[in-house]
């Protein structure tokens, strides 16, 4: 049976508008009280409340989870289910389980991704540097805080930060943690907010603590003396460059140039990396080192495979026979991001105000913080110290005659009497008199009295040395350097990521291309063969695909330079080494497919070079010819194509590289010849010159072809020659046609 579709009262519907303000209402309104109104709230707690850090080191999401995980005893206890953990966090935090877990794993130490993990976790937990390598679901994995944690709740509860209610009012949650380190800087922090974002890298604890209690002591301490570099979980060799160093320390912003680690295993003829730049993964390394073997770029790599394990991360990388490793893994630096520049943005939140921040600005602004809460810790302690005092002295009145009190208490016949009528009594307020009136029958011996008043000098020793604590700002350091050395002590760990100086590092890279004789074959159509003199000699006749002629062949080596200019006016480069050694029994290699020539274009011409030295020339239709520096050809960049690689002005008749100056003859339609040396045509360094003109041509006419000069070929070579260019040439005298003649 179909369901009856449900009909809408239309009187109930604009009953329904009325009650919402502005409900149906179509408004016209300015795009920029648009965004005032929505968007900016938006921005303002993306920024505030999400993605930006706040001094003590942690976004609300991360605060959360962790005062969660405190509260729930994990500071000490044994592991619980993650599952537990997030159910429970989602009091202070409801945006949903997912988001929660994530947060947890890379907090967590089995993930990798922190310096100083804050989650002890058990079971699958991923791994920061591998994208494949997926974490477990929260139902199967459990955690619990790490030691370092006692450090970010001490004395919590004693008032030394704030506490706000969490969304619906149920619960109170801290706004900071009162950390006893500038755990700021300890760990790798991210995030992307609205129009801003923020980048922290890990430095050393133990480096790190060191550059705070040198700027508590001295305000224009030198960071550098104590903190070298930045310190990552993954490891890896940090390029040292003191320049950049100095403008991430002082600004927050700037590159850190980071490489990975490796050893080369001798009898397996292998390279194993174990350390990765943390802005990477094992998957984009070896994707990326594929793609350019592929390319022609890597030859000397025969496999590589990913041989990561519960004992760490490990790229196997096999070689071929009599590969330099080292060589290679410079070029592997320069083409994949086995190096790496890790961009430091120091954005934090500082008062709920985002500021980009150097190194000793965030630790002068966490040691601000931390003098607060300490301030905060001592102040709540002695309050607490002087109602201590406050109760033992009403104790030390009653002391005076503990059988009077009694007697008080017995007699009187009200409940409610018995504290008045002790204040009566000894003098003393109804703090101290509900203190006394509270003291258990078996502590009314002189012997608990006088324990208790022995505790009065004490206390007004503690208070008036706390006292002297909070005016003095002097001794408020003191308690922190002396927190921040035991932290040192106790959670400080040697570098993981090993510091190399850049100087090490100038030698200029040149890619190993073995170097031997060949011989290169072009056709018409567009093959390409390399062939070695042995391979040659053995082989038998070229094979060529039907309606096909081979073009241009030379002897040359396989570091030449190749460049195959095409109907398109544009030039494609490559290297002899790029191409396989061939036979002659093949047809060879399409040269439009394996250089990827643009739809339908097609090769003219294949120029053989080794040093760029000498010339290009073009010949025109026309009657001109351009002559451009064969330099004009070489890129630094190493661009495998070039556009505007001749004119295109007039049709081309012929392309020539000549090494050096030579002679040639031009013949036009109308069957004349004339002989000129390239050294009367002047050079250009602009590869599309339209160039000069050098055989005169009659109306309808055009030059035909260009050849070499083969010495002896003109009975009389000066009857085509001419002093001044351009020149009409000559028709073939009777002696040049009779021996033309025989020469067919």
């Amino acid at each position: 049976m179909a369901r009856k579709k449900k009909e809408t009262n239309p009187a109930v519907e604009e009953t329904a508008k009325a009650n919402i303000i502005g409900a149906g209402e179509v408004v016209n309104q300015q795009i920029t009280k648009t965004l005032e109104t929505n968007f900016m709230p938006y921005a303002m707690s993306v920024i505030v409340s999400r993605a930006i850090p706040e001094i003590d080191g942690f976004k609300p999401s991360h605060r959360k989870l962790l005062y969660t995980m405190y509260k729930m005893g994990l500071i000490n206890g044994g592991r619980i289910k993650s599952a537990n953990i997030v159910g429970r966090t989602m009091q202070l935090n409801p945006h949903g389980d997912a988001a929660i877990y994530e947060t947890m794993v890379r907090l967590s130490k089995g993930n990798e991704t922190l310096l100083h993990p804050y989650v002890d976790s058990k079971g699958n937990f991923g791994k920061s540097y591998s994208r494949n390598m997926v974490y477990a679901a929260s139902r199967y994995t459990e955690a619990k805080l790490e030691g370092i944690c006692t450090e970010l709740f001490a004395d919590i509860d004693k008032d030394t930060v704030d506490f706000v209610d969490n969304y619906d009012s149920t619960m109170r949650e801290p706004t900071l943690l009162p950390v006893t380190f500038p755990s700021v800087l300890v760990n790798t922090n991210s995030g992307i907010a609205v129009g801003m974002a923020s980048n922290i890298c890990s430095f050393n604890l133990r480096e790190l603590c060191e550059t705070t209690i040198g700027l508590i002591k001295n305000p224009d301490f030198d960071v550098f003396e104590t903190l070298k570099a930045p310190d990552f979980i993954g490891g890896g060799q940090i390029i040292y460059d003191r320049k950049a160093l100095e403008e991430v320390y002082s600004t927050g912003r700037g590159s850190i140039k980071i490489r990975a680690k490796y050893a080369y295993d001798k009898s397996s003829n292998c390279i194993d990396i174990t350390q990765i730049p943390p802005t990477t993964t094992c998957e984009a390394i070896i994707e990326k080192i594929i793609e350019k073997v592929k390319a022609g770029s890597l030859r000397e790599i025969s496999d590589i495979r990913d041989e990561t394990d519960k004992s760490g991360l490990k790229i196997t990388i096999d070689l071929k026979r009599g590969t330099d490793p080292e060589k290679l893994m410079k070029r592997l630096f320069k083409m994949t991001p086995l190096e790496d520049n890790f961009s430091a943005n120091f954005n934090v939140l500082v008062a709920g105000v985002p500021r980009v921040m150097g190194v000793a600005e965030i630790l002068n602004e966490w040691i601000a913080f931390r003098s607060e809460c300490v301030s905060r810790r001592v102040y709540f302690d002695l309050n607490k110290a002087k109602e201590k005092l406050h109760l033992l002295l009403g104790l030390k009145k009653i002391l005076l005659d503990i059988d009077k009190a009694i007697k008080i208490v017995r007699e009187t016949k009200e409940e409610s009497e018995v504290v008045p009528n002790l204040m009566i009594g000894f003098g003393i307020d109804e703090i101290q008199a509900e203190h006394v009136a509270e003291i258990k029958l078996r502590h009314l011996n002189r012997e608990y009295i006088l324990k208790r008043l022995d505790e009065i000098e004490d206390l007004k020793k503690s208070i008036e040395d706390m006292e002297d604590i909070l005016n003095s700002r002097s001794r408020i350091k003191k308690i922190i350097v002396e927190e921040l050395t035991k932290v040192a002590k106790k959670y400080g760990k040697d570098r993981i990521s090993e510091i190399i100086y850049e100087a090490d590092e100038e030698e200029e890279i040149v890619e190993e291309i073995p170097d031997y004789e060949v011989n290169l074959f072009f056709t018409r159509d567009g093959y390409f063969k390399k062939i070695t003199p042995l391979s040659l000699r053995m082989g038998g006749e070229q094979k060529l695909k039907e309606g096909d002629a081979m073009m241009y062949s030379v002897s040359t080596t396989n570091r030449a330079e190749l460049l195959f200019f095409t109907d398109q006016c544009q030039v494609y480069k490559s290297r002899a080494c790029d191409f396989d050694d061939t036979k002659a029994s093949v047809l060879g290699d399409f040269v439009p497919t394996k250089l990827e020539f643009d739809k339908d274009e097609k090769p003219i011409y294949m120029a053989v070079t080794t040093d760029y030295k000498g010339y290009m020339l073009f010949f025109f239709e026309n009657g001109k010819v351009a002559k451009v520096d064969m330099n004009s050809y070489a890129t630094k960049t190493n661009r495998k194509k070039l556009i505007k690689a001749y004119s295109n002005k007039a049709p081309i008749v012929a392309a020539l590289y000549i090494p050096e100056e030579a002679e040639l003859v031009l013949t036009s339609t109308a069957g004349r010849n004339l002989l000129v040396n390239t050294g009367a045509i002047s050079a250009k360094t602009t590869k599309d010159t339209a160039g000069v003109n050098v055989l005169t041509l009659k109306k309808y006419h055009k030059l035909q072809s260009v050849r070499f000069y083969n010495e002896g070929e003109f009975a009389k070579p000066h009857r085509y020659r001419t002093k001044t260019l351009p020149a009409a040439g000559a028709t073939l005298s009777s002696e040049d046609t009779a021996e033309q003649l025989t020469l067919e």
